[in-house]
Formats: C-alpha cells, structure tokens, sequence
C-alpha cells in the first residue's frame, strides 16, 4: 500500500520533465512570429499593381475631357480679331506699318497673309505697281504670294486675310475711320494700326 502512493509521485515527476521538452517547444514558437514578418513583403507588392490601375481610370476621364474638347472651338466666338495699337507719328505710321509687317514675317507668318492699307500717301510699292496698270496691280493680290499694300480708297476692293496693318499716315479723320472699319472686316486674325493713339481713339469712339 504504502508504494501506492509513491508511484504518482513518479508519474508527476516524469511529467515535469516532459514539462521541460515543452517549454522546449515553446522556443520553436516565436520562431513562427518571424514567418508573418516575410508576410509583409507581400503588401508592398500590392500597392504596386494598385498605381497603374489608377492611372488606367485617369485616361478614360482625360478621354471624356476630350469629348467636350470639340464644343469648345465649335464656337465661332474665339476667332474674334485681335487689334493691336502701335504708337506712330502721322510721318513714322509707314515706317512702324513695315516694322510690323518685318517682325510678322520673322514670326512665320507668310507674305501673303498679310495686307497693309495706308490712309495717306500710298506706300511706294503700290505707287510703283499701279504705273504698270491696274490689271497687273490686282493680280499680285490675287496670287497672295506676297505683302499686299493698298490704299484706303481702292482697299474695299481688297480681300480679307489673316492680318491688315493700317499705317494711319494722313488723310482725313473720316478716311482713317472708313480705312479701319475695312481693315477690321478683312483682318481674319489681327488687325494692327499704326498711328496717333489719340486720333485713333477719337475716330474710334473708344479706345483699341
């Protein structure tokens, strides 16, 4: 009887060396915390095909955009003619006018894109075509292959193109009135006038 007793005292005792083997194991248990730490280079990864679905749902929207891109310049509204005052005297209003007409052409615009009108005496370039005749005159206008110069008597008969430089060089307030009122209904893009603000202005009713 009395070594009864004795042999679960042996059975404990076996269980707490087991006991030991386990805290052993215990050890290979943090060992797994490491193992979600390798986990994490994943996420990394998918931010990574996350930023190019972005950018796949920004072009569609750049594309819608577009759409009302068209509406836009469907209005006629944005081709307004731009006017352009450059300060002249009465006897520099040429002289600015071909100024003009020089630093259009290193622009890029093409010679004959441009008509230049003059309220007074007309430039020497017409003066000389128009000793040849009036059928070779007009036919330099019509071949637009180079700066068209005009008078405003004769400038009505005169078509539209991109850009009309008015050289307000003499003349009556009503020629330079009648001069830029053509001059603005045959520029397309950008009428320029050369000459006094102030008359200008006047013969305007308001300022350019």
């Amino acid at each position: 009887m009395p070594l009864i007793p004795e042999e679960p005292q042996i059975h404990e005792s076996a269980q707490g060396p087991r006991a030991t083997p386990a805290s052993g194991r215990s050890a290979p248990t943090p060992r797994p915390v490491p193992g979600p730490r390798p986990a994490a280079p994943p996420r990394p990864g998918r931010p990574g095909p996350l930023r190019p679905a972005p950018p796949a749902q920004r072009t569609p929207r750049d594309g819608a955009a577009a759409k009302p891109g068209p509406k836009g310049p469907a209005a006629p509204a944005q081709a307004t003619t731009q006017i352009q005052l450059i300060p002249a005297s009465v006897e520099g209003a040429l002289d600015a006018a071909e100024e003009a007409v020089d630093l259009l052409l290193d622009s890029g615009r093409t010679p004959g894109d441009v008509l230049v009108v003059t309220t007074g005496e007309p430039h020497p370039w017409a003066a000389h075509e128009l000793s040849f005749g009036e059928t070779s005159y007009w036919a330099q206008h019509d071949a637009r292959e180079d700066v068209f110069y005009a008078d405003a008597a004769v400038a009505g008969r005169a078509a539209s193109r991109a850009v009309v430089v008015v050289a307000v060089n003499g003349g009556s307030d009503a020629t330079a009135a009648s001069a830029l009122s053509l001059a603005h209904t045959r520029a397309d893009a950008l009428l320029i006038v050369c000459g006094d603000p102030q008359q200008i202005n006047s013969v305007l009713g308001a300022g350019v």
